[in-house]
């Protein structure tokens, strides 16, 4: 039976994902978790099928403008290919275990921290400005092996909790290349993602356990949230909203690993302050003088 309240959630949690451009699984699968009270492996499952539908969307959006890094993008899928399908299958073997819910939320709990640790890196880096004043057609010197174990972490990751794709790989790339632009950075992340969740789908299609009617009824909310937050994206309220969805992140995560309440409170208000306080600072725009003109026969 069709469940509207799904359908709310995925419309929600694609909106925020459009405007602000935060991976889909750090906030779907802990609200399938803690909110809807799903199987940890079951909403690990969902969610990677609900996001391999989404995320042809905005790829499309950054091959249009040329905005991926294709022989990047080459490396990084055969490393992440092959570990998202093995995160998969060794995160299902886990997980058809007895009494393994508990393990699986710890999981799940670590990897949203180290996603919420890599955002608050990439605005320290924002902020500092250094990265947007790089070339967008700048030639990148590709490392193979170390763009493949990039793959091969975030993939790990991605097969075995739906969290990484968006925050982990992306942060290892601004490490591995900061003469990358920003766009290109994002771009070839997204991309390199289809493959990867394509993969890890499959292996939790095998090992894990998909509810096709779970994932429909996220897609029903979730496809229209995408894109209406990517439109409203450009206006500038992501900016705003984003050091509340890193604070949320950051609760979901604690509660997973079974921190008490009192001190979740403390840590999120600590990670909302410390996220406004990294929002990069916006140039003030100066107006051009305005010029009088000449008197006549001045320059004569």
């Amino acid at each position: 039976m069709f469940d509207p309240s799904l359908a709310l959630a995925g419309l929600l949690v694609g909106f925020l994902v459009g405007l602000t451009g935060m991976g889909g699984g750090a906030l779907l699968t802990p609200l399938l978790v803690l909110v809807f009270k799903v199987n940890p492996l079951t909403a690990i499952s969902s969610d990677l099928l609900t996001s391999l539908v989404m995320k042809p969307v905005g790829a499309a959006v950054h091959a249009r403008r040329r905005t991926v890094h294709w022989r990047l993008t080459g490396w990084l899928v055969l490393g992440a290919v092959p570990a998202g399908f093995a995160g998969a299958v060794v995160i299902g073997m886990i997980g058809k275990g007895v009494g393994v819910e508990d393990r699986l939320k710890v999981f799940i709990g670590i990897a949203l921290v180290a996603s919420v640790l890599t955002t608050l890196f990439r605005q320290v880096m924002d902020r500092r400005g250094s990265r947007n004043a790089v070339d967008a057609d700048a030639p990148v010197d590709v490392r193979p092996l170390r763009t493949v174990l990039i793959g091969v972490v975030g993939g790990l990751a991605v097969g075995m909790t739906s969290v990484g794709a968006g925050s982990l790989i992306i942060a290892m790339l601004l490490l591995a290349y900061p003469q990358l632009h920003p766009s290109r950075l994002v771009g070839t992340d997204i991309v390199q993602a289809i493959p990867l969740v394509a993969a890890a789908t499959v292996g939790h299609l095998f090992f894990g356990d998909v509810q096709f009617g779970l994932a429909a009824a996220l897609l029903v909310g979730a496809l229209p949230g995408v894109w209406f937050g990517a439109r409203l994206s450009s206006g500038g309220t992501g900016r705003l909203i984003k050091p509340v969805v890193t604070a949320v992140l950051l609760a979901s995560a604690l509660a997973l690993l079974g921190v008490p309440g009192p001190w979740v409170l403390v840590a999120t208000a600590i990670a909302l302050v410390v996220t406004v306080a990294l929002l990069p600072r916006r140039r003030p725009v100066v107006a051009e003088p305005e010029r009088v003109p000449e008197p006549v026969g001045a320059r004569d």
